[in-house]
This record gives structure tokens, C-alpha cells and sequence, in this order.
């Protein structure tokens, strides 16, 4: 399956607490990306809270995108990735 980057700007910062209703807020968008197919893999968050990069599977950009719709996000831009590591060369 195809592994994606997306990007999301957050003008007014990312505000998802450190409790129970944060765990609850993401275990909603897990939900819904499993109904189609998407798998959010982790997040990197910038200093300032304003930009996240996220890491997803999933089988084409639309279905990242439509359950970004669904799940209220925003999204900048997509760019299917793949790994590359230090150590692969050792």
C-alpha cells in the first residue's frame, strides 16, 4: 500500500489536549479512516503548533483527502513517500 505525507496548516494552532478528550479526538479520526481504508501511521508536530506533517497508508490521495473532509482536517498537500534510512547502507 502506498505510504503518503501530508501536510495540514493549522492557523490558529493544533489544539488537541493531553487527556482523555484528546485520546477520544483521535480514536474518532482512527475510526474513521478504517471505514475507508486509511491508516494514520504518526504526526510531527512544528514548535509553534501551526503545521503538522502526518504520515498515512493508504491506496490513492483521494481517500486521504476525503476522509480529511469527513474528519474536519485540513490538508496542504500530499506527497506519496517511501523510506529511506541511514542504516540500509550498513
Amino acid at each position: 500500500m502506498p505510504r503518503y505525507l501530508i501536510e495540514r496548516s493549522f492557523p490558529d494552532g493544533l489544539a488537541i489536549p493531553a487527556n482523555a478528550d484528546g485520546a477520544q479526538a483521535c480514536a474518532q479520526i482512527v475510526g474513521v479512516n478504517a471505514n475507508s481504508g486509511v491508516t494514520w501511521l504518526h504526526s510531527y508536530v512544528s514548535a509553534d503548533r501551526r503545521k503538522t506533517f502526518c504520515i498515512y497508508d493508504a491506496v490513492a490521495p483521494e481517500a486521504i483527502r476525503q476522509v480529511a473532509r469527513r474528519n474536519g482536517l485540513p490538508v496542504t498537500s500530499i506527497t506519496e513517500v517511501s523510506v529511506l534510512t541511514p542504516y540500509f547502507y550498513y
